[in-house]
């Protein structure tokens, strides 16, 4: 029997328009009203990750920045796993010298040096994986992030380096260069203590190497007395592995990879067609 669900959110729990759709949000109030835990897992910050969900009414405890920060439902951190502020400078460096785009998600939210390039970039990405949809509109969704306080702006990221109190959690950067990308992200393996995964093709991620979906999801479901055995885990990328390695049943989504869907016991629909409702209705 299943008694946790952990579901991403991009590509997964969110459909290409980054909305929650209504099967989907049945499904989870139906799962939390029959007694499982739903717990969302997510590269994104608290703040956005909420901002996402308090419109569709759902409420419920949130790993965090892939697994760096973990939530309870009312918004108490749990456990938090910073990088230190010297390897964050060292990653920051090194991202700069190969000229790549990047933000900082911290404990107070997430910051870029260049707001317009935040906002072109997300609608690129959307844009190319899903070519029927109008730019502008997509624009529009994408300035919110900035226009909502969702990301912001900084001169500087040292700023945030020499600061004690703001937590370095990740490190999300873009590029259209596969090349580029793939080269950071070996450069970036070299450093002490880190984690670098994929959350899409653009991107590169990068945690505190302890900073992992599945090693938040193993502790979460261990303090509310639930086997790795009774969790099921949902996602569509690379930053879910460690979810899927864990969990009792594994489920990708439609939309995921050949790669990613061979990790996994079940692939449901896609995100566009709620395929995270229909894999808990499965399961209840």
């Amino acid at each position: 029997m299943i008694k946790c669900i952990a579901t991403d959110m991009d590509g997964t729990l969110l459909n290409s328009m980054q909305q929650i759709s209504e099967e989907n949000k049945a499904a989870i109030l139906k799962a939390q009203k029959a007694g499982v835990e739903v717990v969302v897992a997510t590269g994104r910050s608290y703040q956005e990750a909420t901002y996402v969900l308090n419109k569709k009414g759902i409420t419920c405890p949130i790993i965090c920045v892939n697994g760096a920060e973990v939530r309870s439902k009312e918004g108490e951190v749990i456990s938090a796993t910073p990088i230190s502020k010297q390897v964050a400078r060292e990653v920051a460096a090194k991202l700069e010298e190969m000229d790549i785009y990047f933000e900082v998600y911290t404990d107070k939210g997430t910051y870029s040096v260049d707001l317009e390039k935040a906002v072109s970039i997300l609608v690129d990405i959307v844009v190319t994986a899903n070519p029927e949809v109008d730019p502008e509109f997509v624009r529009q969704k994408a300035e919110a992030r900035r226009r909502d306080g969702l990301v912001h702006p900084i001169d500087d990221y040292e700023t945030l380096f020499n600061n004690d109190e703001f937590r370095i959690y990740k490190f999300l950067a873009f590029s259209f260069d596969m090349d580029k990308l793939k080269a950071a992200s070996e450069s970036l393996k070299e450093l002490e203590d880190l984690n670098v995964t994929k959350s899409g093709v653009e991107n590169i991620e990068i945690t505190h190497r302890n900073a992992q979906k599945g090693i938040a999801l193993e502790a979460f479901v261990n303090a509310r007395g639930i086997s790795l055995s009774e969790t099921m885990a949902i996602g569509d990328n690379f930053n879910d592995v460690s979810m899927f390695e864990k969990a009792g049943r594994a489920v990708a989504m439609g939309n995921a990879s050949p790669g990613i869907k061979s990790l996994c016991d079940w692939v449901t629909d896609t995100n566009d067609e709620s395929g995270v409702g229909k894999a808990i209705l499965e399961v209840l």
